[in-house]
């Protein structure tokens, strides 16, 4: 069915397209369910991360869902686990329109959003309201646009208090490439104190609670040097963290073709696919499977999926790929990833995560 819709969808003005979508599945979530086909994974695909039970490992990536306001859908489209946000405490708009751009000849979206959302009470009260959970929440977290770095930590703090009671895990987001300054908080010097504080301000919130803390992974971006990348990572799994996302959007322009080729903002989709794969891979040779990591970059097929597993990701996020290809996607990546692993004789996904790390 998405073949007939994407056409018309297209034709309207992308964040346009993207609001209608959202609206659509907010008010009729089962409406997924319609256009997606059913999701029935094999046992073999089953893992269980930090205290989660994962039926397979493919969830949406922070972005397409900023406010929460379409997860029953997510689930009815078959993803394991669907990442809200990025939210910053207070609601802000984002940067002026147009700041949302299709790239069709390369598989490609380019966006410059600027962390639009209603802020961390409006979804705090979203996630509260939902009958139950019908699959695992992210909450991805950042700060305000006029919040100074030097107080960046509060942001990041206040929304854990808001938020780490309704959130399933909760994402460090510093490497979104279209919030003034947010990436240099990237630099050791200035990570580390925040991620320390994020997991303090949980340990906190927690108490006593039985309820397990909500894991908190950090988000990374593709532009780290190697160098770089390696040694953050090891002083970040040597802080705490849980685990870690690869990768955020890139400021890199590899050979496109489209016309909107030149706008600034984050790049996604199938030109992101290698280098994700590629920080990935680096990460699982830092942390040896010693915490979970998320693939997420280019994702348009199981082989894809598959790739990034076999550099070390356990789950697998996507967002571009939904664009273009329609909630059907979800359901051919989950059996095709499972074919693949039956392909190479292994008994389940686990077994895969990172047999290729060295290549």
């Amino acid at each position: 069915m998405y073949t007939w819709i994407r056409p018309l969808l297209f034709q309207l003005d992308p964040e346009t397209a993207h609001h209608l979508t959202l609206a659509s599945l907010s008010v009729v979530p089962g409406a997924a369910r319609w256009l997606a086909r059913p999701v029935q994974p094999s046992p073999r695909l089953r893992q269980r991360l930090w205290h989660l039970d994962f039926p397979h490992p493919l969830g949406l990536a922070a972005g397409l869902d900023k406010d929460g306001v379409a997860i029953p859908a997510w689930a009815g489209c078959g993803f394991a686990f669907a990442e809200v946000g990025t939210v910053t405490p207070r609601p802000q708009p984002g940067n002026p329109r147009p700041r949302l751009f299709r790239l069709p000849a390369d598989g490609a979206l380019i966006n410059r959003m600027g962390f639009n959302n209603r802020g961390g009470a409006a979804l705090r009260q979203r996630l509260l309201k939902l009958p139950a959970r019908p699959c695992w929440i992210g909450v991805n977290l950042g700060k305000n646009k006029d919040t100074p770095n030097a107080q960046a930590a509060d942001d990041y703090a206040q929304l854990v208090r808001t938020l780490a009671d309704v959130a399933d895990y909760l994402v460090i987001n510093v490497s979104s490439p279209n919030t003034p300054g947010l990436r240099d908080l990237q630099a050791q010097s200035e990570l580390l104190p925040l991620v320390r504080r994020v997991l303090a301000e949980r340990s906190a919130v927690a108490g006593p609670s039985a309820r397990p803390q909500p894991p908190v992974l950090v988000k990374l971006a593709p532009d780290l040097a190697d160098d770089d990348l390696t040694e953050l990572a090891a002083s970040l799994l040597q802080a705490g963290v849980d685990g870690f996302i690869a990768t955020n959007t890139t400021l890199a322009r590899p050979r496109l073709q489209s016309a909107h080729a030149g706008e600034a903002g984050g790049l996604s989709g199938r030109p992101l696919r290698a280098r994700a794969t590629a920080v990935v891979r680096q990460l699982y040779q830092v942390t040896r499977g010693r915490v979970p990591i998320i693939g997420c970059g280019g994702v348009f097929s199981a082989a894809d999926a598959y790739e990034k597993i076999c550099a070390g990701a356990n789950l697998v996020q996507i967002y571009t790929a939904l664009i273009y290809r329609g909630p059907q996607v979800v359901s051919e990546i989950v059996r095709g990833l499972d074919d693949l692993l039956a392909r190479d004789g292994w008994p389940s996904l686990q077994s895969a995560v990172g047999s290729q790390a060295q290549a």
